[in-house]
């Protein structure tokens, strides 16, 4: 595969450049981009499905060495899942993503939420992180991962906020006959610094990974080269066929021009990459949302 459809938007050709064009857009004040960072529980709505999310505030405050920041929910978040778990969105429809692909998430977090949405539309779906973020989020996928369509009138929980991040009209479609999202995932540590991407063959039986997701992982300047690094490694080790390669898509919000264009042009050494363009977004993910979606494919050329 040489080409991506045209509908993904051109490739880019000056990470610089499109550094400029993407913070040029108006970009509303999200703060740190936390949805509650105090909440111990958060009601969350995701594309028509409600989710019941335990955070770890004390663990995002704590001083704990190797960061915290995969302790909460960030805002980006349901608005990349409800997008992402659309049948309708241009991955799907041009066979990029089907029923029997397998993801592997980078920097999952606690929620388990893009791998809670995605997960019983393909057949296997690999969330990682550091072992700290494990324990709460094996307990989010166990305690959410039956179906669950949302309540005309939701009741309300201690300690807890409601967010929303339904679909536009154009994303719903008819529903699909969906797995328990319990079957199709597996968690697994994984440390983008310290951990080989081999680790992860025990997890992916097959050798195959048809697509790679990391979502607001782009914050600290010093971990640009390992996360692009793994990024490319798994790409590389587990491109399924030479004419279908491993795909990977980030999603993040948009904070500090220097961090953002550091990432890409450092990713844009090993991959050939586009920006979603607005008519493929939904519009929680828009131009002045402040938040933006790249996909990359590995370039023949990298090592």
């Amino acid at each position: 595969m040489e080409q991506l459809p045209a509908a993904l938007g051109d490739e880019i050709e000056d990470p610089e450049e499109e550094a400029f064009l993407v913070f040029s857009q108006p970009i509303p004040s999200q703060n740190l981009g936390f949805v509650d960072p105090k909440a111990e529980i958060l009601e969350l709505n995701v594309a028509g499905r409600d989710f019941s999310i335990r955070q770890s505030p004390g663990v995002l405050t704590s001083n704990r060495e190797g960061g915290t920041t995969g302790a909460v929910v960030w805002k980006v978040t349901p608005a990349f899942s409800a997008w992402l778990c659309s049948p309708n969105n241009i991955l799907f429809r041009t066979g990029l993503i089907d029923a029997e692909s397998t993801a592997v998430e980078l920097g999952c977090g606690i929620s388990g939420l893009v791998a809670l949405s995605l997960a019983p539309k393909i057949r296997k779906y690999l969330a990682t992180d550091q072992t700290y973020v494990l324990k709460l989020l094996d307990q989010n996928i166990r305690e959410n991962s039956q179906h669950r369509p949302s309540a005309a009138t939701p009741g309300k929980k201690q300690n807890s906020k409601r967010g929303d991040a339904r679909q536009t009209a154009s994303s719903h479609g008819k529903r699909r006959t969906e797995k328990d999202a319990a079957t199709t995932i597996e968690t697994v540590a994984l440390d983008w610094q310290t951990d080989s991407v081999l680790s992860l063959q025990p997890y992916l039986p097959s050798a195959a990974v048809n697509v790679v997701i990391a979502c607001d992982c782009i914050y600290n300047e010093s971990l640009i080269p390992p996360f692009v690094s793994t990024c490319a490694d798994v790409c590389r080790s587990f491109s399924p066929l030479p004419e279908k390669p491993t795909l990977c898509i980030v999603a993040q919000q948009l904070r500090s021009p220097d961090v953002f264009e550091a990432w890409l042009k450092e990713f844009w050494k090993y991959f050939r990459v586009r920006r979603l363009p607005d008519e493929e977004l939904d519009e929680g993910l828009k131009e002045g949302s402040g938040f933006v979606v790249h996909i990359g494919m590995l370039r023949s050329t990298a090592k």
